[in-house]
């Protein structure tokens, strides 16, 4: 994420320990992931109304299509906005729109509000900023550029640490890409790489308005705590709303747990009242309540069979949804279930290789090969993050062979030519079954960053539909078809060969990258 990672500040806090959710797997079908829900919203829709993309163009062309078409709302989070003439095209589209929407009604009803990072969307003369003000400029009651700053770069580690430094002490990381209420989640950001050759995963959730809601809200909430973005290139705060950087940090993080966690709850609290309702009103043999979303566009609502649960993790304010969710799910995989994970950058946390190497399911760990590492062939200091990332696979891959567990975790490296590798997520098949049940899809990586540093969003995706299972079973296959076995001979290449002080600094400065 930083050309400039492996000479972050060594200022690396503890670790803490994580107690994991009171709550285990029960033994029915898809049902068994019920136990989120105590800790999340569920969101309960038709699978006719997934569908799972496979490739960085046909993102960028959804992308596109969707702006062009939206009439109420675009919400956008991302870690950047790039600034080549495929960004450009797409601010056009959001011009183009917010136009036409004036146009039609002379005052419009459309809002567009953005979320990226204050330090990556800082980044360099022409950036993020410099792209989004003539939209402010033009459009200032309808556009909202929210640039989220951390808490944790303030006073003089702010001034000592340049640009491209300072984004390695915590980033806004989230990727929803929402259109009325169709909603994009994704690990991919707005950037040229990201609608070209760099590999990622997208799931778009069509006619979801609960769900665009609950984004919507979150999106809103960490906009609140964010730094606003004028038309001059200036920033200041919403008024009465404690600085990030020149607050009082607690005051500042307490105030942005309440503003998230009221979103969760506040959407917990409506899903459970309207699975209430709908049970009552199915024992009283009708299903007027279920039908009613869908009336306005003339067809009855189909019940559900799949499950939408947003995970939220940001350990800055407090919030270890997210993790809590991951842990557990390794935790009660039974013997002989698969789990398929895979990260663009392969460095996970200490909890999570405690977990996968002491429990009872199949593993299939797919990263990425140093030459599809997004940093491969940088100059300078730069060039040698493929080599750390490397030398941290092949610390794994020991500890896999001295706990004789190569047929149970396997780690597959994507390698394809002219590409670059970004996908992140996992896919659970449970024992016997060969599609999966639940996948998570989202900005998280799985590693110290992800879990301790950065704002994540993902979620988990739960389905009894065969069509969708294959449709996930599908992507995971494509993605891992790119892909070779790692054997200890992988590591007597010349290509693996690491430096020694890239093996002496790696320890010391991980948890930033």
């Amino acid at each position: 994420r930083s050309s400039w990672l492996l000479l972050a500040p060594l200022l690396t806090p503890p670790v803490p320990v994580i107690t994991a959710p009171p709550c285990s797997l029960c033994s029915e079908g898809a049902h068994r992931f019920q136990w989120i829900r105590n800790l999340v919203p569920e969101f309960g829709i038709s699978s006719s109304h997934v569908k799972v993309l496979s490739s960085p163009a046909e993102f960028y062309e959804l992308l596109k299509v969707q702006i062009k078409t939206a009439k109420q709302r675009v919400v956008m989070a991302s870690l950047y906005l790039g600034t080549g003439l495929l960004e450009q095209e797409l601010v056009d589209c959001l011009e183009e729109t917010l136009e036409k929407s004036l146009q039609a009604k002379g005052s419009s009803n459309l809002r567009v509000s953005i979320l990226l990072d204050y330090t990556r969307g800082s980044r360099g003369r022409k950036n993020s900023r410099t792209m989004l003000i003539p939209l402010l400029q033009r459009f200032p009651e309808q556009v909202r550029v929210s640039l989220f700053h951390t808490p944790n770069l303030r006073g003089l580690l702010r001034l000592l640490i340049p640009e491209r430094f300072n984004e390695t002490i915590g980033l806004q990381h989230i990727k929803v890409y929402l259109f009325d209420d169709n909603v994009i989640l994704s690990g991919a950001n707005l950037s040229d790489l990201y609608f070209t050759n760099r590999q990622d995963r997208y799931v778009l959730l069509q006619d979801s308005p609960e769900i665009a809601d609950f984004f919507t809200e979150l999106v809103d909430a960490i906009g609140d705590v964010s730094l606003q973005l004028q038309q001059d290139d200036t920033v200041q705060m919403m008024e009465g709303m404690v600085h990030p950087y020149q607050g009082d940090k607690t005051a500042y993080c307490e105030i942005a747990n309440r503003r998230v966690m009221d979103v969760i709850n506040s959407a917990r609290t409506r899903q459970e009242l309207l699975h209430a309702k709908t049970f009552h009103s199915s024992q009283q043999g009708s299903s007027s309540l279920s039908q009613q979303g869908s009336r306005a566009s003339g067809g009855l609502k189909p019940e559900p069979d799949t499950w939408i649960y947003p995970l939220i993790q940001m350990k800055p304010f407090g919030i270890q949804i997210d993790e809590m969710v991951t842990e557990t799910l390794l935790t009660e995989a039974e013997r002989d279930a698969r789990i398929y994970l895979t990260t663009g950058y392969f460095n996970l946390t200490q909890a999570y290789m405690d977990l996968i190497l002491g429990t009872r399911a199949e593993y299939r760990i797919l990263l990425a090969s140093p030459e599809v590492n997004g940093f491969f062939g940088a100059k300078g200091v730069a060039g040698a993050i493929p080599a750390a990332y490397v030398y941290i696979e092949h610390q794994f891959y020991s500890e896999v062979c001295y706990l004789h567990q190569q047929e149970r975790v396997q780690l597959q490296e994507y390698s394809r030519a002219g590409w670059t590798f970004h996908a992140k997520g996992l896919w659970l098949y449970l024992a016997g079954s060969d599609l999966p049940c639940l996948t998570l899809i989202g900005s998280p990586n799985f590693g110290y960053r992800s879990v301790h540093r950065d704002l994540e969003a993902q979620v988990a995706i739960v389905t009894e539909n065969k069509a969708l299972q294959q449709q996930l079973h599908q992507e995971q296959e494509q993605l891992y078809l790119c892909s070779g076995v790692v054997s200890s001979s992988t590591f007597e290449q010349p290509n693996r060969y690491v430096k020694l002080w890239v093996k002496l600094v790696t320890p010391l400065i991980k948890n930033f990258f």
